[in-house]
Parts: C-alpha cells; structure tokens; sequence
C-alpha cells in the first residue's frame, strides 16, 4: 500500500500547513505510542534540532504519547543520529527527532528510529498510518505515560562518537574550523573534536530558533570556506541542522563532498584491512563516476542505489558491507553506527589524514573526480520522457560513446514534471554537449 504520510525519511512539510500542524502532531504522537506499545508501557525518546517549531512539536507529541499510554524521554536539542544511539543503548521502543535536516526554519519534520537504532520498517510506518485514521482512544488515567528528561544525554553521544576512533587517537595540532549550521551538534560536535585534541574554531553555533541553516552549513559552504582561509586553519567541517550531513573544506577553501570523504574512509579501511574481503562500497544513481573508476582500479567493488541513505542502507545491509553514502555527505559507517552520522564520518576522515600524514588537500587529489554537467527539462504531464523512442534512442547514443569513462543518467522529478539529464565524463566540454544535445531531444519530445 501506498503511504500518506510517510516519506523516504520521515514525515515533512512547511510548519502550519498539512501535515505539519500541532494537532497532526498530537495525533501522531498517540498512533506511534499505541504502535510501538506492545504489552503495557513503553519507553520512546524524543530529541529534535534548533528550529523554533520544535517546542510546539515537542509538547504534542509528548501530550499524544502519553495519552497512548506510553512513557516520554525528553533529549532536547540532539543530533538525529545522537537519537539513533541513544534509542538503542536506552532500550527505547522508539525514538523520534523533531527536524527538518537541511530545510529553512520554516519547515519541520519528523523521522522515527527503532529500537536498533535503525529507520523503521514499511509495515510499521504502514500501521501508524492506519491508526491516524482511527478515532483518538485516551489510556485510563492510571494507563497514561509518563514524561522525564535525560539530562546526561548529551555527554553520552559525545563519548560514543569519541569511541568511534581508537583511544590512543590524538588530533592534537590540528586546527579546524567547525560550522555546526546553527543547528543540532551546536555544542555536541566542538567538544568531541577538543576532546580529542583538536584546536576549534567554531561558527554556527548560535541558534536562535530561525537561523538553522540559514547561510550555514553543509548546505551553505561559503562561511566556513572564508573562516578556514582568514583563521589559517588545517581544514574545515560543515554539518547540516540535524547533523546526519557532513561535508569538508581543506585548508585552501576547496570543498570535499560525500564522494571524496568515502574514498579517503575507504581507501584508509583497505590500508588498515578493516573492509572485509570481498565487501565494497555502496554509492547512489549520483555519486560521481570518477568514484567508482577510482575504487575499480583498487579491485573495490562498487554498487548503486537509489537516492536516499535509507536505500544505500538498505543496499549494505543485503550485501553485508560496512560503507556506503552519498555526495551530499550522508555517509553511513556500519561498523560503528546504525545509521548516517556527519561526525563519526568525520572523525574517520581526520583519522585517515593523521594517519598518512597529508594534508586534507592532498586526500582531495588522490582521485579524478569527472566533470559533471545537470540540466532540468520541463515537460508535458502526458509524456514519460524516460520512455519516449527519440529519448531512449539518444541515451543510447551516448552511453555508447561514453563507454567505459563517462556515463547518462535521466531522473524524474517526484514533486514536479522534471526530467533532470546528467551526464559525466572525462572531458567537460564533451560533456556539456552530450547534455545539451539530451536536454534539447527530451525538451522537442515531451515539451
């Protein structure tokens, strides 16, 4: 069955339209509380990022919960991945984060965890649908949940994400630039990176309920470029509100995306021999080709899901690899975490660094990453560009003569009637002709 609600991550929309109003929120809150709630009470933790929305959130979620019967633990402002873990070694049933991950203030979102610390499955996203459908039945008042806050929750994500590295780990004469995007790992990310020894420097970090992403950020690379460079920093972090993004600066203002932070991960788990025999690396329809040449000339394999950490998770866990993300710098290291966390995917860049002893520039050049050139198409709601003759015909064309050092790939747009036409190659003037001459059969086709 088709879902109502739930997205590829979660439930999100625009504060005060549909569904991201108080009253969803309070119905969603008891539909979790009596999915989750198999015999008697249960325990689900609640975290959320900095946006403003979030307290109203909070409260119904907490309200709705209660009412289901089940107990409620506060975790305030926490990283979404930080929710993951503390869901796990808590014994929650569940745990749910109030964000909207990268998005403006103006929207908000809400993502679920289960007990493993992993995204929930189908049919249980399927039977809180379903219960969103049924009249709202209040517990006895002696049934109802109880609310309590963690208060050391925090301290507890911060030394996980420590033990992410081995204990002799040292950064110290590092100098690092930190932008936290004025959102979740606001006081959670510097304190593990100087703990660790790091000399930080941060900026965005300091929300104000409005400023979460706002110029900041893994989405907004600018700020941290201009701090690295000015503070003569080694190199730069940048996350996105909700902490589960991470993407690089190196000490000249050159940024490193999801796909160059998994080939240094990966090429440093070969030099350890901690990627297991036999297990590669797990990209998405849009990591750069350049990637999966680099890694094919180290004999790693290489596979492609869809876009979205929860199909590059669930791709890794059918072939049982350990490492896998996407350029946008969800980054997924399953031999430490259950699910994406920018800052254990940065610490294992820093260890990969200090261990070799280059600089983050030099990791940078260690592969060709191929010119790439997208071009969005508008086109007629009746037409399916992606099965059009002229269309496929034209990809084919191309794939032909890209064969073996370049590739097309054509994506529909799944909220507006886009095709987007990428094509990557080793040459970029060649590559914007191939895009255009794509773009333009698609646009004369389905126009």
């Amino acid at each position: 069955m088709s879902k109502k609600y739930f997205g590829t991550d979660g439930i999100r929309g625009r504060v005060g339209e549909a569904p991201i109003t108080p009253d969803f929120m309070l119905r969603l809150g008891w539909a979790a509380g009596m999915a989750f709630k198999q015999q008697g009470k249960c325990k689900i933790l609640v975290g959320k990022d900095t946006r403003i929305s979030g307290y109203m959130f909070e409260s119904a979620l907490q309200a709705g919960l209660s009412a289901a019967g089940a107990d409620v633990a506060l975790l305030g402002p926490m990283p979404t991945p930080g929710v993951a873990y503390l869901s796990r070694t808590f014994k929650a049933e569940a745990g749910i984060v109030i964000s909207a991950s990268h998005n403006p203030h103006y929207d908000n979102g809400i993502k679920f965890f289960s007990t493993s610390g992993k995204k929930l499955p189908d049919e249980i996203e399927q039977m809180i649908e379903e219960l969103l459908d049924t009249p709202m039945q209040v517990a006895e008042s002696e049934h109802l949940g109880k609310a309590s806050r963690i208060n050391d929750a925090a301290g507890r994500y911060i030394e996980f994400c420590k033990s992410s590295v081995p204990t002799s780990t040292n950064f110290s004469g590092l100098k690092i630039v930190i932008d936290c995007a004025h959102g979740a790992t606001y006081r959670i990310a510097p304190s593990v990176f100087s703990e660790l020894g790091v000399d930080v420097v941060t900026i965005g970090n300091q929300p104000d309920g409005i400023n979460i992403n706002a110029g900041v950020g893994s989405t907004s690379m600018a700020a941290l470029q201009k701090a690295v460079v000015e503070q003569g920093a080694d190199m730069g972090i940048a996350f996105d509100g909700d902490g589960d993004r991470v993407q690089m600066v190196d000490h000249t203002g050159a940024i490193l995306d999801g796909d160059d932070l998994l080939y240094i991960i990966a090429t440093d788990l070969i030099e350890r021999e901690r990627l297991p025999a036999g297990t590669g690396v797990v990209g998405t329809l849009m990591t750069n080709f350049g990637l999966e040449m680099a890694l094919g000339q180290l004999g790693v394999p290489f596979v492609r899901a869809n876009v979205g950490d929860r199909y590059v998770m669930q791709e890794m866990e059918e072939r049982g690899w350990v490492l896998g993300g996407e350029g946008s710098g969800h980054i997924l290291c399953t031999q430490h975490h259950t699910t994406g966390d920018g800052i254990i995917a940065a610490l294992q860049v820093l260890l990969a660094v200090r261990r070799r002893g280059n600089s983050l520039a030099t990791e940078r050049l260690a592969w060709n990453k191929l010119p790439q050139t997208l071009i969005n198409v508008r086109f007629a709601g009746g037409c399916d560009p992606l099965e059009h003759p002229e269309v496929i015909a034209q990809v084919e064309r191309v794939t032909t003569e890209l064969a073996g050092r370049g590739r097309v790939l054509l994506r529909k747009s799944g909220t507006e009637p886009l095709v987007r036409v990428m094509v990557e190659g080793e040459n970029k003037a060649e590559v914007l002709r191939h895009a255009q001459a794509l773009a333009a059969v698609v646009e004369q086709a389905c126009g």
